[in-house]
């Protein structure tokens, strides 16, 4: 059996963070390339993530990942080049507004697209001092090892992409990452789904349940922004609202190695 064992190709991807293959899209990127101000793409994005504003020179376009779909209308229609297919994966953020890509760095604190106007700070849990980004390992409690709840609002296929990161060819555990069944035994929270209301409360009662420090990781456009929920009766806006998110993973649903960065993100390892 041992020999066997050996014998056998090595399922595991052992180069972190390639780009995606062809058949897959990716999300969707901004190039150098100047807009022609057709509108195409405004006419074809279905959850109002882009934004075209005149100004003297050419019309200055902005790109919200954090509403994307990733469905690759805009970047099909259109005729200059200007939103382009990305195939990174190193796609996470710590902060909201970095998921907003423009042609022209107009450092606007705003999100285009969200009703409401600019985010504001979770007026429900204060957001504590984790420590997690940066600094001494002292000061990266999560360094080595992280253990994950994943919390599930309504996005099964967010969900499927979260399971396989722990499948033999992304093996999230050789990077110390481990899911538990109990939030009292969890680092961080996985959040998938646009929260709706009925998940609120439970949702806030799970982060209440885990002791510091604690994080929380938006998994997919659904829990940053309600994706094509937003807006709706059921006010699925995402999980921002209810709780202080630390890493934003945008795609929808997001790929294992989107996962993958976010959470080496939260750990405090993000140069891996």
């Amino acid at each position: 059996m041992l020999i066997q064992l050996m014998r056998r190709d090595v399922a595991t991807q052992s180069k972190l963070f390639p780009e995606l293959p062809a058949f897959n899209r990716g999300l969707p990127t901004l190039s150098r390339e100047a807009c022609s101000d057709c509108r195409a793409c405004l006419d074809t994005c279905p959850t109002e993530a882009i934004q075209v504003t005149p100004t003297p020179d050419h019309p200055r376009v902005t790109l919200d990942r954090g509403l994307c779909i990733a469905c690759g209308d805009c970047a099909a229609v259109c005729p200059t080049g200007t939103i382009v297919a990305s195939r990174e994966t190193r796609v996470a953020v710590m902060h909201r507004s970095d998921l907003v890509l423009t042609t022209k760095a107009s450092g606007a604190s705003s999100i285009p697209g969200v009703r409401g106007g600019p985010l504001s700070p979770c007026p429900h849990v204060p957001r504590p001092e984790v420590g997690a980004r940066g600094g001494p390992s002292s000061e990266r409690p999560f360094l080595r090892s992280i253990h994950l709840r994943e919390v599930a609002t309504g996005d099964s296929a967010a969900d499927l992409e979260v399971a396989a990161t722990n499948n033999p060819i992304f093996d999230s555990s050789r990077f110390g990452i481990h899911f538990v069944a109990s939030p009292r035994f969890a680092d961080a929270l996985v959040v998938t789904g646009p929260v709706p209301l009925a998940m609120q409360d439970p949702l806030l009662r799970c982060y209440e349940a885990m002791a510091e420090p604690r994080l929380v990781i938006a998994a997919g456009a659904s829990a940053i922004s309600g994706g094509v929920h937003r807006g709706g009766y059921a006010q699925a806006n995402g999980v921002d609202s209810i709780l202080p998110v630390d890493v934003y993973v945008p795609g929808s649903p997001p790929h294992p190695w989107y996962l993958l960065h976010g959470i080496l993100l939260a750990m405090g390892r993000d140069d891996t």
